[in-house]
């Protein structure tokens, strides 16, 4: 079993913001595949995909970002998995616009979604996917910005970042972390 979870924060005044990127390929891989995230539990609305004989649950936290970490915890403890199953997609303000970055373990860096994960499961040994949203400039507060909606040009590389952050999960599956980093990373 996988656990897929994006990150984001839950409601129509976030919807647009840089900070819904993981809800964003989330939705976008489970309208490729047919699959409904709309079942409430664990404090998160979750989809269930059986891909190629595998069960595979597709998880959007509705705690808000800073404390995602209680649903990845409370999905783990109730199927008695380890993080080496779950694959977390979140937005990256660390890295260039167009950016993906696959990762394989560490790397939480100043995500508050991450750090409340690692905060609630004591590790980091998961795989991250992130999306470079567009790089944080210092002379801003950190807040508007990832709470805000990216301009009309942003958004049309977002998008085609969020389609290939959905191809990557499924390379991931289909073929392995390693394969899917040396595929993936990169800028489009």
């Amino acid at each position: 079993m996988k656990v897929i979870v994006g990150l984001g924060n839950p409601g129509p005044k976030y919807e647009a913001t840089r900070h819904n990127a993981g809800f964003w390929v989330l939705d976008n891989l489970a309208d490729d595949r047919g699959v409904k995230i709309e079942k409430p539990k664990f404090n998160a609305l979750i989809g269930e995909w059986n891909y190629k004989g595998e069960k595979i649950l597709l998880v959007k936290p509705m705690t808000f970002m800073n404390n995602s970490g209680t649903t990845v915890q409370q999905i783990m403890s109730f199927y008695k998995l380890s993080p080496e199953n779950f694959i977390v997609v979140v937005d990256d303000i660390e890295i260039e616009l167009g950016m993906l970055r696959i990762r394989k373990k560490g790397g939480k860096g100043t995500h508050n979604g991450l750090k409340s994960i690692y905060n609630c499961i004591k590790t980091d040994d998961y795989t991250k996917i992130k999306l470079g949203v567009g790089k944080f400039k210092r002379d801003c507060d950190l807040a508007d910005f990832v709470l805000s909606s990216p301009p009309n040009s942003d958004m049309e590389i977002i998008n085609i970042l969020v389609e290939r952050a959905k191809d990557s999960i499924v390379s991931i599956l289909d073929d392995g972390v390693d394969n899917a980093m040396n595929k993936f990373n990169g800028r489009i």
